[in-house]
Order: C-alpha cells, then sequence, then structure tokens
C-alpha cells in the first residue's frame, strides 16, 4: 500500500510521531477512496497520542501550511497545498438514549475503529516506520467494498441508535456508490428509525441533499421509503405514494412517477434546486386529487397550490429561505405551461407570456417538462419531445425578436405619474398592466417609443390629461 502514501505529508506526519514517540495512522474516507479509485484531498489521521500536538508538529515541518485547533473537541486541522488534514486522538466513545453527541476518552486504534459507521470508513494505513503502508482491516471493510456492501463493524442496533444520523449515511454512501446495504443492517435501519428524531434538522438536510445529488437519486429515495425514514423526515412526499380506484379508474403512482422525474433530470443537471423542481412538481397532487364520472382522475391547480407549498416545506427541512426557494417555486408553478403549449398550436403571445415568467430559468423548465414525460408508451414520448422541441425553436425565435426575458417594463411608473402629473395611484398600476398586456399579445413592440404611445393612449381612455 505504500504506493498510495506517496506524497511527501505522509512520511512527515510519521517522522513527527515517530518524534513523540506515539503512533499515526490515516483513516476513514481517504483510505476508503483509495480502493474506489477516487481521489480524495481531505485526510484524517488517528494517533494513540495528542491529535493536536501530533498535528502542530506537523505543521511545523510543513512550510507554508496553516495550522488550527479545537481543544474542546481535541482535534486539529493542516492545511497544506490543496491538502486538508484532519488530526485526532484515538478515542472510545459512549452514548445516551437522548443525544448523539458521545462521551469521549482515550482509546487504542482498535477502539477508533469499532466506533467508526462501516466496515469501509474503519480501513487504516499505518504510518509506522516498521509497517508504513501497511492496511489494517479488523472489519473485512476491503471486502466489502469489493462486493459493494454497507456493514457497521459492530452491531447495527448499537451503530445506528448511538448515532441515527449514520441510517441516513448508510443509504446516501448506496445511493452514490451504488452499493447494497446488508440486510441485517437495513433491518436494523428500519427497527431504529424513529430516533432520527433526535438528529437536528440541519444535518439531516445535508444528508437528504448528498442523496438528491447522486448519480440514480431515486435508489436512495427508495430506501428512505422502505425503512419509513421518509415518512419521519419527508412525511409530504409519502403522501404522493399508492394508487386509488373509483368505478374502475385508477391514477398513476405519483411517488414513483416523481423519483422516475428525478432521475430522469439527474441526467441532465447537478443543479440541485433543479432536481428539488423534480421532487416538488407535483408535491401538491394528493391535496387537489378528485375524482370525476366524465373526466376521471384531476389534479386541477396542483401546480399553484404546490407553488404556495414550497416555502413550508423548506422551512420545515431547514432549507434556505431566499433566491433558492423562489426559483423552485416559479418552477413548480410554471411545469405544467410548456406542456400544454406543446399540445397546442404555439402562438407568440403565449410564448411571450412564458418568457416573462420564467425570465433566466426558462431553460431549466424545459429541461423540467422534458424531464416530467415518463410514459411507458414510447411513441407518446417521442412525440412530446418532438413538440417541445418546436416550442424550444419558437422560445429563441421570440427571445431574439422581441427580448424578454427579465423584461423590464418599457415605461416606468415615474414616466406615467410625470406625464399625468399623477401622486401614487391605482391609475398608474392600471396604465402598466395595459402596457405589459399589450407588448405580451403582440399588440405594439417592445420599446419605448410604442408604449409611450400606447400610455398616451391609455391615459385618456381613463380620462387623464398629459402634463405635455
Amino acid at each position: 500500500m505504500k504506493k498510495h502514501l506517496e506524497n511527501s505529508v505522509f512520511s512527515v506526519v510519521s517522522q513527527a510521531a515517530a518524534e513523540l514517540n506515539i503512533h499515526a495512522y490515516v483513516i476513514g474516507g481517504f483510505v476508503r477512496d483509495i480502493f474506489l479509485n477516487k481521489e480524495s484531498k481531505d485526510i484524517d489521521i488517528v494517533t494513540t497520542g495528542d491529535g493536536i500536538e501530533l498535528a502542530k508538529k506537523v505543521a511545523e515541518k510543513l512550510e507554508g501550511s496553516h495550522y488550527s485547533f479545537f481543544k474542546n473537541f481535541g482535534t486539529a486541522n493542516v492545511k497544506f497545498a490543496d491538502l486538508e488534514i484532519e488530526f485526532v486522538g484515538a478515542r472510545k466513545e459512549s452514548y445516551r438514549g437522548e443525544s448523539r453527541k458521545p462521551d469521549v476518552e482515550p482509546g487504542t486504534l482498535e477502539d477508533d475503529q469499532n466506533r467508526r459507521d462501516f466496515t469501509m470508513n474503519a480501513l487504516a494505513l499505518s504510518l509506522q516506520n516498521e509497517n508504513f503502508g501497511e492496511l489494517i482491516d479488523p472489519f473485512g471493510g476491503l471486502k466489502d467494498i469489493e462486493n459493494k456492501i454497507i456493514r457497521t463493524p459492530l452491531d447495527p442496533d448499537i451503530t445506528y441508535s448511538d448515532d441515527p444520523l449514520r441510517m441516513m449515511r448508510g443509504i446516501r454512501f448506496a445511493s452514490q456508490l451504488g452499493f447494497t446495504i446488508e440486510e441485517k443492517s437495513f433491518q436494523s435501519i428500519c427497527k431504529n428509525a424513529e430516533r432520527i428524531s433526535i438528529v437536528s434538522k440541519e444535518r439531516i438536510a445535508d444528508e437528504l441533499n448528498k442523496i438528491i445529488l447522486s448519480p440514480v437519486p431515486s435508489v436512495g429515495l427508495k430506501l428512505l421509503f422502505d425503512s419509513k425514514l421518509l415518512h419521519l423526515i419527508f412525511p409530504d412526499m409519502v403522501k404522493l405514494h399508492g394508487v386509488e380506484v373509483k368505478e374502475g379508474v385508477s391514477h398513476k403512482d405519483n411517488f414513483y412517477h416523481t423519483l422516475q422525474v428525478l432521475d430522469n433530470i439527474s441526467k441532465n443537471t447537478e443543479n440541485l434546486w433543479l432536481r428539488w423542481s423534480a421532487i416538488l412538481h407535483d408535491i401538491a397532487k394528493p391535496a387537489t386529487k378528485r375524482f370525476d364520472k366524465i373526466a376521471g382522475w384531476t389534479f386541477h391547480g396542483h401546480e399553484d397550490k404546490g407553488s404556495r407549498m414550497v416555502p413550508k416545506i423548506f422551512a420545515e427541512l431547514k432549507l434556505p429561505q431566499n433566491e433558492k426557494m423562489k426559483y423552485v417555486q416559479k418552477l413548480v408553478l410554471l411545469h405544467l405551461r410548456p406542456i400544454v403549449l406543446s399540445k397546442e398550436e404555439v402562438t407568440d403571445s403565449a410564448i411571450r407570456r412564458l418568457l416573462f415568467e420564467a425570465g433566466d430559468d426558462i431553460d431549466d423548465l424545459m429541461t423540467l417538462c422534458e424531464a416530467d414525460i415518463t410514459s411507458k408508451n414510447d411513441r407518446k414520448v417521442q412525440r412530446y419531445l418532438k413538440n417541445f422541441e418546436l416550442v424550444r425553436i419558437k422560445l429563441k425565435e421570440v427571445e431574439e425578436k422581441d427580448n424578454l426575458r427579465n423584461w423590464q417594463p418599457p415605461v416606468t411608473g415615474e414616466h406615467i405619474m410625470k406625464t399625468f402629473n399623477l401622486r401614487p395611484c391605482r391609475e398608474i398600476g392600471v396604465i402598466k398592466n395595459a402596457i405589459r398586456d399589450a407588448i405580451l399579445d403582440g399588440e405594439i413592440g417592445n420599446n419605448f417609443e410604442e408604449a409611450n404611445k400606447f400610455m398616451l393612449a391609455k391615459g385618456a381612455e381613463l380620462g387623464l390629461k398629459s402634463s405635455d
């Protein structure tokens, strides 16, 4: 294994540990990633001595490094070149039932490996001169990596009950790496799911976002659903699950449809918030579901109600309440618009209104709409995609002609007030809205001259006199 420790940093750590008469090991994600053929810039060093003291000595030997320590946690950090090296003393941990913060005491390497979440993260490489680079693998983590298995070093009931966030981490690793969670371990997640309640929503959201950003996110979300974790952390999504039948008429399972839309969109984007738009695009279907003897199942207005649900969902999940949330809200609200256009003859007016409302997010909206085609009828899918391509062409033509993306009115409220010698009043809004609609309907061009002329006519219609 010496070839994996060729970076001079490891020799420096080895030398510093020898001078302090202590042992040091590379452990955790860096070692795991070696066997996954992934490059990692984050290195965890565990020592049988004082981690802070070892880090300080290493920093002294690495010219140009930056050293910081956290006395309360007994950890230290050394940044050198593009590497970030964390140092900690080997430790034992014991947990109280109501908290995921352990009581910590000094321990051996074996103690430290015992407390790790998964066997693949318990792998260690020795930095001692006498066995430099030797792999220390007490739980068969290397074999688990080869077999693509996620397994806990100790009894999974202990591992997950001690720190319930590990249940989310296990599912996240399964989703990111395409691994399978060992059956006994998965059953333990199901058994301990309620323990997730002691974990902060911020930490849960962080793991959930990593699952959503994995190559095939449905893998992780299905595991969250099957383990009942999803029911506890995101009940609104669970409500999408199931098929209801009335008078022999059923609707599709909107939970699995949503997962397919998410997987579809994930092939084309790594934008987390666009992926969230896929998750939430049909979130209001359970609340808007109705059965009509003639029309069958309907979900009228689910896009509008779904958009209004987004802020509350983001707040409950501790997701940002800023422009990212508003972006998701907008895409949920507009996600049916291009679909409707693709079924009809596309008019310039309809395209203008879509451009006006979507602004710079129009391309992301089209990506979402194309991902939303999940029919098993391939001819139907191809027809929709072809129609969407026509919508895209029309969008490009109208945008080049009318410049409506992130539209700003060519005539401002201040100009209207000055022209008609007005104070703030209802008529100003009436005129501005009339100008906007005239431009979007193609009655006038998107320029000051035509808008100003229209404004004067509209003002006269309202009984206003120009000050000119």
